[in-house]
C-alpha cells in the first residue's frame, strides 16, 4: 500500500513516523504538515523538513519548561526527538547525520527527565567502543524484563516509541539497546555482525549485574533485521525465557543478496530516486561495505540454525511483508524444535499487516504481551 509518497523508502518511513504517534511521537496532523514541504524522492527536502520541525518543537518545549509546565514540555520534547529521529533517516553518512543524531539524543534525554520516566542510560563495553542503551524499570520489582533489538534502520531510542513504552505500561521492565551497525555505531567503526548472539549476551550480562535481571525472566524481542539477530541468539543464549521476532529472518544474507540482484535489474530499467540511493548508501555504511559485491560478502554468513532453537518462540508476520520475509518466517516456525511456539499472521483487516507492524504498533505490543503474559503466568517461579 502507498500511504503518501511514491518513493517506497520515503513512504515506509512516513508511515513509521505516523506509527510512533500514539506512544508520544508526532501526531497525524504534524506528520502530514511536514510531508507537505517534502519533494517526493528528494532526501534533502525530507531531512530539512523534519529537522526544522524538530527545532520548532524543541523551542516550544523550552518555552513551556520556562513557565514550569514540565510534563507538557516533556511531551513536546519527545515529539521533537521523533522529528529529529525521522530527519536523519535520509541524511546519509557524514556531518549532517552526526548533527541530527546529537539533537535526537539530547531531546530524548531531556524528554525522559521532564516526563520523569524510570530510565537509566547504560553503556556495554564492546571492542574498541561501547553499545548504548536505556533500561526502564517497572515499579514491580518482580516484573520480567524485555530486551528489544531493532533492525537495519533503527536506533535504540526510537524503540521506546515503537514498542518499549507499551511494554512498560503493560507490566514489564524494558531494555533497549543498539547492536553494531545500529544507531550511530557504524560511525564508530562497528558494523553488523553475523554472530549477533555475542553482543546480545554481553548486554544480558550487564542487565543481570547492574539491574538485577533474572535468568529465565528475560524475553528477547527483535524487529526487522533484529528478527535475524534474535533468531540467532535464540540458539545460543540459555538465559532467555522466550524469544519474539517480527519477523524471524534466519537467512539475512539471502535477503541482501536478493536485494542487490533486484537493484541491479531495476537500475537497468529506470533511474533510482535520490532517496533510494541515499538509503542504499546508508545500508552499505552499516554493513561496512563499499560495493554491492562487498555487501553480499559481508552479510553472507548471517544465518541462524533452527535446529538449535528450543526456547519458546513467537513469530509475527504481517500480511503485507515481502515474499522472502513470509517464506522465511513460515519456514523458521516449522523448523525450530521449540515445544512452545506460535506463528501469528496479521492480515490487512488488522491494520497491522505492514513491515514489523509499523502501521499498528499497538497490535505489535498486544501480541507480544499476550504471549508473554501466558508464558510467565504458567511459569511463575522462573
Amino acid at each position: 500500500m502507498t500511504y503518501r509518497f511514491n518513493d517506497e523508502h520515503m513512504d515506509l518511513f512516513f508511515m513509521a513516523a505516523l506509527g510512533w504517534g500514539p506512544a508520544g511521537g508526532l501526531d497525524v496532523g504534524q506528520v502530514y504538515h511536514i510531508a507537505e514541504t517534502i519533494t517526493d524522492g528528494d532526501p534533502d527536502t525530507w531531512v530539512n523538513a523534519f529537522a526544522l520541525y524538530g527545532n520548532y518543537l524543541d523551542q516550544q518545549a523550552n518555552t513551556w519548561r520556562a513557565k514550569g509546565w514540565r510534563h507538557s514540555a516533556g511531551e513536546m520534547r519527545l515529539k521533537a526527538f521523533a522529528s529529529y529521529r525521522s530527519a536523519w533517516q535520509f541524511a546519509g553518512p557524514g556531518q549532517r547525520f552526526s548533527e541530527l543524531y546529537a539533537q535526537h539524543q539530547r531531546t530524548f534525554a531531556l524528554a525522559i527527565d521532564e516526563l520523569r520516566l524510570p530510565a537509566t542510560r547504560f553503556e556495554i563495553p564492546w571492542k574498541h567502543t561501547s553499545l548504548p542503551g536505556h533500561y526502564f524499570a517497572n515499579p514491580d520489582p518482580d516484573a520480567p524484563l524485555v530486551l528489544v533489538i531493532g533492525g537495519a534502520d533503527t536506533c535504540h531510542e526510537d524503540l521506546f516509541l515503537t514498542v518499549g513504552r507499551n511494554l512498560l505500561e503493560r507490566g514489564y521492565s524494558v531494555a533497549l539497546a543498539d547492536l553494531p551497525g545500529q544507531g550511530e555505531l557504524q560511525a564508530q567503526g562497528l558494523y553488523w555482525e553475523a554472530e549477533a548472539e555475542k553482543p546480545i549476551s554481553a548486554i544480558i550480562d550487564q542487565l543481570i549485574i547492574r539491574f538485577g535481571a533474572r535468568p529465565g525472566r528475560i524475553a528477547l524481542l527483535g524487529l526487522s533485521l533484529g528478527g535475524y539477530f534474535v533468531s540467532r541468539a535464540a540458539g545460543h543464549e540459555p538465559r532467555l525465557a522466550t524469544v519474539i521476532a517480527s519477523t524471524p529472518l534466519h537467512d539475512a544474507g539471502l535477503l541482501f543478496a536478493r536485494s542487490v540482484q533486484a537493484a541491479t535489474r531495476n537500475q537497468a530499467r529506470t533511474a533510482f530516486s535520490a532517496a533510494t540511493l541515499r538509503s542504499y548508501q546508508t545500508t552499505f555504511w552499516k554493513a561496512g561495505a563499499r560495493t554491492p559485491t562487498e555487501l553480499v560478502d559481508r552479510t553472507c554468513a548471517m544465518r541462524a540454525d533452527p535446529a538449535r532453537v528450543t526456547v519458546p518462540f513467537l513469530s509475527l508476520l504481517g500480511g503485507g511483508e515481502s515474499d522472502l520475509f513470509t517464506e522465511q518466517a513460515r519456514t523458521w516456525h516449522a523448523a525450530i524444535g521449540s515445544t512452545q511456539k506460535s506463528l501469528v499472521e496479521l492480515p490487512a483487516q488488522t491494520g497491522a499487516d505492514g513491515h514489523v507492524q509499523l502501521n499498528n504498533r499497538l497490535r505489535l505490543a498486544q501480541e507480544c504481551c499476550g504471549w508473554m503474559d501466558d508464558l510467565f503466568a504458567a511459569n511463575p517461579d522462573q
